[in-house]
């Protein structure tokens, strides 16, 4: 690359990497190989965030991810994770809907039991 186009990327860098071209250089070719890089970590990162968001909306009705996803594909309910997500956490009468039909397709998907309290123990100090 040339002198204008090492300056333009390094357009918003701190100190020297900015205006001295051989730092700009070293900091651009940095910065490029760090953004192909994060280009593809987003999209993990991202199906691990809908994969939370679907497991902690599921867990409400007392049902885990896994057997919630299964019980969708037994039914053959073709929703990806992004949108699953976007259910969970904005309608949640729709999503109940789909947690029902999939707690139905599979019967591993049984209500998770409260656990009953304690009562009569104390601790003492």
């Amino acid at each position: 690359m040339n002198k204008k186009e090492v300056f333009k990327l390094a357009k918003g860098f701190r100190g020297r990497a900015k205006n001295c071209i051989r730092i700009a250089r070293e900091r651009v070719e940095k910065a490029l190989q760090y953004s192909y890089r994060d280009r593809r970590t987003k999209k993990r990162d991202m199906r691990s965030l809908w994969i939370e968001r679907i497991n902690a909306g599921t867990r409400v009705h007392g049902v885990n991810y896994g057997n919630f996803m299964h019980g969708l594909l037994k039914e053959n309910i073709q929703l990806n994770r992004k949108v699953l997500s976007e259910l969970s956490m904005h309608e949640p009468y729709s999503f109940k809907a789909l947690v029902d039909v999939s707690r139905t397709a599979f019967p591993g998907n049984r209500p998770v039991p409260s656990t009953p309290k304690k009562q009569g123990l104390s601790i003492l100090v």
